[in-house]
């Protein structure tokens, strides 16, 4: 089978999953605002902001959707690490936007 020659990057997020990315976004660029050499990312994440906060479909560049998944996947494996670590209170916290997280990459991105 021949693999396709250009990718779609469209998606339809309902509501809830648009806010939860919105909300991942606004603190990846909290994180990032301090670190000038990551002037990039800081670009990509406000573009993803700014796609997010508009109702419709979300169509996203290469770039855009690398560095989400990137940092998405960062982010689970960081939750999973911590719910290991951590007593019942803190694993159940985190539990909660551990799966939130982990469905929203598989519906979506996982490949």
């Amino acid at each position: 089978m021949a693999k396709p020659l250009f990718k779609n990057y469209t998606y339809e997020f309902d509501k809830n999953e648009r806010k939860m990315l919105l909300n991942f976004c606004r603190q990846a660029i909290k994180q990032i605002e301090a670190e000038p050499k990551l002037a990039t990312e800081l670009k990509t994440f406000n573009s993803l902001s700014d796609k997010l906060s508009a109702d419709g479909t979300v169509k996203l560049t290469k770039e855009e959707k690398i560095k989400l998944v990137l940092q998405l996947k960062e982010n689970i494996k960081y939750l999973q690490t911590t719910m290991k670590k951590g007593w019942f209170i803190k694993r159940w916290l985190y539990k909660s936007m551990y799966v939130q997280y982990n469905n929203l990459y598989q519906k979506y991105f996982e490949e």
